[in-house]
């Protein structure tokens, strides 16, 4: 699987960097919107946010987040073209264990947090062809995740039952699918329009850190707004 992403990452990319043709006007594309994490359901057994679940109050959806994406999309032909992108979008969630406090009944509190920098290779179809004033679109590609988790607070050592403060850190980069479609309205040289992207991927967790998974899903769907300048 990892070596088919990647085959397919370099073919993107080799398509992005052709030459330059006349089918239609290169665009750098910027993306806002709200990223939503996929649900439990969707999740692997092994996922460090499903398993916190079983003993820490907070909710899958408190993990949706604000994203932004920049892209440089470039033409194939009259109704192909390519694209890389680089994204952002990050989340820290307050939680408490759901059964215990501390001895003076305060809450024993922790925060979750997940940033994820997606670099995207793409390929779009527009059936009605670039130069088409409105541009109904769908995608497919590849995307190499950043990733980063953390785990900061208060934490019970059970061994004891005891409190106490620490950091648990997890991070890399995985690669996994994305695809996506949308609707633009273009005119002269800027456009706007709407987009729904999914992406799948997991990253692995340390296995020194204490974590309750080995897992963590980076998978969900992104809807932006677009806004587009053509050159």
């Amino acid at each position: 699987m990892r070596r088919m992403l990647a085959f397919g990452f370099a073919f993107l990319l080799a398509g992005v960097l052709a030459p330059a043709t006349s089918y239609a006007q290169q665009s750098l594309n910027i993306q806002l919107g709200g990223f939503v994490p996929r649900g439990e359901d969707g999740r692997t057994d092994n996922d460090v946010l499903v398993n916190n679940l079983d003993f820490l109050a907070f909710r899958l959806s408190d993990f949706t987040s604000g994203s932004v994406n920049g892209e440089w999309e470039f033409p194939l032909n009259d109704r192909v073209a390519a694209s890389l992108g680089l994204g952002f979008s990050t989340r820290t969630v307050p939680s408490v264990y759901a059964d215990y406090v501390e001895d003076d009944r305060t809450e024993i509190e922790q925060d979750l947090k997940i940033r994820i920098v997606p670099f995207t290779a793409a390929v779009r179809f527009v059936p009605l062809g670039h130069n088409n004033p409105v541009q109904p679109y769908l995608g497919a590609g590849v995307g190499v995740f950043s990733w980063r988790y953390s785990e900061a607070g208060e934490f019970i050592d059970y061994a004891d039952g005891s409190v106490f403060r620490d950091r648990f850190v997890g991070s890399g980069a995985t690669a996994g699918p994305v695809v996506f479609g949308g609707l633009a309205f273009v005119g002269g040289s800027f456009g706007v329009g709407g987009e729904i992207r999914y992406q799948s991927a997991q990253g692995d967790l340390p296995t020194d850190q204490g974590f309750s998974g080995e897992k963590i899903d980076l998978g969900g769907f992104t809807y932006s707004a677009t806004f587009k300048v053509r050159f």
